[in-house]
């Protein structure tokens, strides 16, 4: 992902790619760059706004430290607690800096979410489907999980999981906030996708967001760190950047 949001980065007229920071890659080209090891080069280069797409462990320490040096942060990282949340926005509101975190940049994923919202106060049951490659490490995924907190706060009339037996353990995959199901599927040969599935009495709807390659992600990326300079604080969703 890295390397995507590099070309992304390099292609883009209206922006400046001045340094790529990846311990496990030092020494491989990105754009017209090389990668290093050290994350203080970004304050050598005059870094702007930085992309995080590592991991949480790495993310907790890498946006407090942007936040201290007074850089803007566009995140793609996910699995932060309620407790790094309120860490992030604490720092980044005293520095006057912005700090966006989407679980998913792919336009179509944040209108797929957006559509469920809208949906759900019509419906009284649904479930959610995630599927990605086998190498992710975690599940279910951010925006599964994002969505069904947005489908649960737009309504209350959900109605209970009636199955008694699961005869295999999981088979009816993971409840989440207001019992909504979500089921995660790791296969090769998926890149990152999608669906939402809502019905009622006769109706059902389905709704369904599919990213084929990586540079899917991209147009997101790029509009987060354009919007970057012109907010302060915490922003976790790409739709207020899009204005969905």
């Amino acid at each position: 992902m890295g390397a995507a949001v590099c070309e992304a980065v390099a292609a883009d007229s209206d922006l400046d790619l001045v340094a790529a920071v990846d311990p496990h890659c030092t020494g491989l080209s990105a754009g017209d760059l090389v990668t290093v090891n050290e994350r203080e080069v970004l304050l050598d280069a005059g870094a702007e706004v930085v992309v995080d797409f590592t991991i949480a462990s790495a993310a907790r320490d890498n946006l407090v430290w942007l936040a201290s040096q007074n850089i803007h942060a566009v995140v793609g990282t996910t699995g932060f607690s309620d407790a790094d949340l309120a860490q992030f926005q604490a720092a980044f509101e005293f520095a006057n800096r912005a700090c966006i975190i989407a679980p998913n940049f792919a336009i179509s994923a944040v209108l797929m979410m957006r559509f469920a919202e809208l949906a759900a106060p019509y419906f009284d049951t649904a479930e959610v489907v995630e599927l990605h490659h086998d190498a992710k490490i975690d599940a279910p995924s951010g925006t599964a999980r994002l969505t069904v907190e947005k489908m649960a706060a737009a309504s209350t009339q959900w109605v209970p999981d009636s199955t008694v037996q699961e005869l295999l353990p999981g088979a009816r995959g993971a409840a989440g906030t207001a019992g909504i199901r979500v089921h995660s599927v790791r296969m090769r040969g998926m890149v990152a996708h999608h669906e939402v599935i809502l019905g009622s009495q006769g109706q059902t709807l389905t709704i369904r967001q599919d990213s084929l390659d990586r540079s899917s992600f991209m147009p997101g990326v790029l509009a987060a760190v354009k919007a970057a300079p012109s907010h302060f604080g915490l922003i976790v969703g790409l739709e207020s950047v899009l204005n969905i």
